[in-house]
């Protein structure tokens, strides 16, 4: 260093070169301050409480007093809080998340605004939840990622149904953390004894809910008292400020408590870009992996070393959680997107039946026995809730009897997967905890879960090996067994159809069965009504007894109205698409009232039958069914004729 200060100092040239290079080798102002925020820690917190009780008010504040606002900002602010004429004059910082477009008179949030600011201390990220009751999904989507919440509660109304709902719902989603702001307190003249009262009730509410803290701040989120600096109207008040708090409070990763524990890696993509290279991206939900550890795949149980861990800015030696890498092993594997790594030693456990607690997300209802498609971490299934034990009345805590799930409805349920996966309570491991639940027609959410824990007979119930398999009946047969499922209206044929096919059948020497829909609820089903819950169950069960009558090597024809596209599937698959036959009855409504044979049509027009299909009662109609006959234009002899054909029999 003395040498190139001399040279700098006999030479002007060289002393511009040196500084030119020592410039170079010093980080600009920006990098430096990138640096100092890449090493703070992040907090996810998320606003919530009922509507108007201030939210975006208070995170439009928070935004401003943090100095995240640009001067255009600002100046927008400033105009559309004075066209709008806010209280006092004073600024509209809602407008800052709710949006300064004059569209948005209203001012309310509906879906989840995400706001991001940083302090000297911390970086946040800030969910501006929704306080209407329809958008309770909206709630539950931030509050699965967010450490602590700040409820708002109006100082002038206390506690109300959403507030309860939204704090139940944060306890649920695993946050252990609450700031009770206790807002608008400039309304009430700043009184400690509206404060003390609702930070009292509040804490009654909340002491079976099992948060590990509840502060309570006063606050008014529009004047900005206890936001950031200490106000003077609260002198009575000895507690933090609200940006002191979440500048201090340890939770979830800071404290170490989430997903802690053995390795799970989701495999996210197999990654080949050439033939030279193979490797398995993603990252780790739980725990850590290092270059030679073990690791098993959960599903088949084959294992590997992990001989290289690759990033783009170059090999590391060990990747914890939430880092985005790709593992090499040491060794070729059949692995895919879905399966999960851990290690050898360590695996993770599989079920395929446990208790979770859903929140329903979607209009339509949510009913015992339905299929649905599951996705739990980055692995796919099939589903169905197999109970309903009880619905969770959020403003009491009580559990209510409950037979199907309604838009919002919180409830604690069982469910059967069709293959195992791996898994984890929600308590111990929020990625391995939480699934969500898909329609598989429309592709649409209609639930998200949180697993409680496997169901004993997920690993005391075994399939038994048999030595008499279904080829070797079909075998004695002389044919094989399927199952040809009859759908369509009261009415339309579905039943004559099949007992003319089943007849002919005979003649031929086959051996059947029929199941009617009659027949079955007289004995089988005798305990199910009509309502979509029982008729979903009815479904089930019969697409039960006629896999076992297939695997026996029966031909098996069911008469079922069978209304919900959802149950026909669900039968499908459970029986085996090769071997399942769907044959659409499509004789027009009109044509199957002028026929009602059992006068049920006309029950039904009058009031006195509900639920009944194709009046008061929803038919849907296959999409791409196997087979349709229209047993109004084509008489019984014609239509069994192209069943026979259609089938392939002799």
């Amino acid at each position: 260093m003395a040498r190139t200060t001399r040279a700098a100092a006999a030479s002007p040239a060289a002393a511009g070169h040196a500084a030119a290079v020592h410039a170079e080798e010093q980080p600009s102002a920006i990098e430096v301050f990138i640096a100092q925020r890449q090493a703070q820690d992040l907090l996810r917190f998320i606003t919530c409480g009922s509507v108007a009780d201030g939210k975006s008010t208070l995170v439009g504040r928070l935004l401003w007093e943090s100095d995240q606002v640009c001067e255009d900002q600002f100046a927008a602010l400033k105009c559309e809080s004075k066209r709008r004429g806010t209280q006092g004059n004073a600024l509209d910082f809602a407008l800052l998340v709710d949006g300064l477009s004059a569209e948005r008179e209203q001012g309310n949030t509906i879906d989840v605004a995400y706001r991001y600011f940083a302090t000297a201390r911390r970086r946040f990220i800030v969910a501006d939840t929704p306080g209407q009751e329809q958008y309770t999904r909206n709630m539950v989507t931030a509050a699965s990622t967010a450490d602590v919440a700040v409820l708002l509660v109006d100082a002038r109304h206390g506690l109300l149904v959403q507030t309860r709902r939204h704090a139940y719902l944060a306890s649920l989603m695993g946050i252990r953390h609450v700031a009770l702001a206790v807002n608008k307190m400039d309304l009430v003249r700043f009184r400690n004894t509206a404060f003390t009262r609702i930070e009292a009730d509040f804490r009654r509410f909340a002491e079976p809910l099992g948060f590990a803290s509840i502060t309570a701040i006063p606050v008014s989120a529009l004047r900005g008292d206890n936001l950031v600096e200490r106000s003077t109207h609260t002198r009575w008040y000895a507690g933090p400020t609200l940006m002191g708090y979440l500048e201090t409070v340890q939770a979830g990763a800071q404290a170490g408590v989430q997903d802690a524990g053995e390795l799970a890696f989701p495999v996210q993509w197999v990654n080949r870009p050439d033939a030279s290279f193979s490797g398995f991206s993603g990252c780790a939900v739980r725990g850590t992996v290092r270059v030679g550890d073990a690791l098993r795949v959960t599903a088949s149980g084959q294992s590997a070393k992990v001989a290289e861990i690759v990033t783009l800015d170059g090999p590391l030696a060990e990747a914890r959680r939430g880092q985005a890498v790709t593992l090499r092993l040491d060794r070729e594997i059949d692995a895919s997107r879905g399966d999960i790594f851990s290690h050898l030693k360590n695996p993770i456990e599989t079920t395929d039946q446990f208790e979770a607690t859903l929140v329903w997300m979607h209009p339509d209802a949510g009913l015992a026995g339905r299929s649905y498609a599951i996705k739990l971490a980055s692995q796919w299934s099939t589903a169905s809730i197999t109970a309903i034990k009880h619905r969770v009345d959020v403003d009491t805590l009580a559990h209510a009897a409950c037979t199907q799930l309604s838009l919002n409805d919180i409830a604690v349920c069982t469910l059967a997967l069709a293959r195992p996966l791996a898994y984890d309570c929600y308590a111990a491991s929020h990625a391995l905890g939480s699934f969500i639940l898909v329609d598989r027609f429309s592709n649409a959410t209609v639930a998200a879960g949180m697993i409680s824990h496997s169901l004993r007979r997920a690993q005391n119930v075994h399939r038994q090996t048999l030595s008499i398999a279904r080829k070797h009946r079909e075998k004695l047969n002389r044919h094989p067994g399927r199952v040809i499922w009859f759908t369509g209206l009261s009415g339309s044929g579905k039943s004559t159809l099949a007992n003319a096919l089943e007849a002919a059948l005979h003649a031929r020497g086959k051996h059947t069965y029929l199941l009617d829909g009659d027949n079955v609820r007289q004995g089988l089903n005798k305990d199910l009504g009509f309502t979509a819950a029982d008729r979903v169950e009815n479904i089930r069960r019969i697409a039960e007894v006629a896999r076992l009558m297939m695997d026996a090597g029966l031909i098996v024809m069911t008469a079922f109205i069978s209304p919900f596209r959802g149950e026909r599937e669900m039968a499908r698959e459970l029986i085996g698409v090769q071997h399942f036959v769907e044959v659409f009855v499509n004789t027009p409504l009109e044509v199957c009232e002028q026929r009602d044979a059992k006068g049920l049509y006309r029950k039904a027009r009058k009031g006195l039958l509900p639920n009944f299909t194709g009046v008061n009662s929803p038919y849907e109609a296959p999409l791409e069914p196997d087979i349709v006959l229209d047993a109004s234009k084509d008489t019984v002899e014609e239509s069994l004729a192209q069943l026979v054909k259609a089938l392939g029999l002799r």
